[in-house]
């Protein structure tokens, strides 16, 4: 699979939006907003182009994910909270057609037990986990050079 038109789709879900408000040891200083501009100059260097949505609701990330099949070639995806227990989203994504990153600021697989389980790292191609926001660097990169 290519990327056609290198168009990237990055997606937060909830609680992303409390970036630099939120325990910074953990989730780093960087708000959704900076975060979202490095991303965007890293993938431009990359020569993709990016799109982002974010969504503290449930239903309005899975209608993005329907979405998506005839937008984006690719999605960069750090699902928050959801990616232990959202069925939904596991769902949505698997009825996707096109490479599937998933990202945490943090490493789950390192923290309290409930958050050691991802609904959906059998749907994504790879995962970039306790990077801070080098994990959205690494994604990017992976996508360019194996999508």
């Amino acid at each position: 699979m290519t990327l056609a038109h290198n168009r990237i789709e990055v997606m937060h879900g909830v609680n992303l939006d409390q970036l630099g408000r939120r325990d910074p040891a953990v989730y780093g200083t960087l708000t959704l907003t900076e975060l979202e501009r490095r991303v965007e100059q890293r993938a431009e260097a990359l020569g993709l182009r990016t799109t982002f949505f974010h969504s503290n609701h449930e239903g309005e990330f899975v209608e993005r994910l329907h979405a998506l099949r005839e937008e984006a070639d690719a999605i960069l995806l750090n699902p928050g909270a959801w990616t232990h227990y959202a069925w939904s989203i596991h769902d949505a994504l698997d009825s996707l057609n096109i490479p599937l990153v998933e990202v945490h600021l943090s490493n789950p697989d390192e923290r309290e037990d409930w958050r050691k389980v991802s609904v959906i790292r059998d749907v994504v191609s790879a995962r970039f986990v306790g990077q801070g926001a080098d994990g959205y660097r690494l994604g990017l990169e992976y996508l360019k050079e194996n999508a």
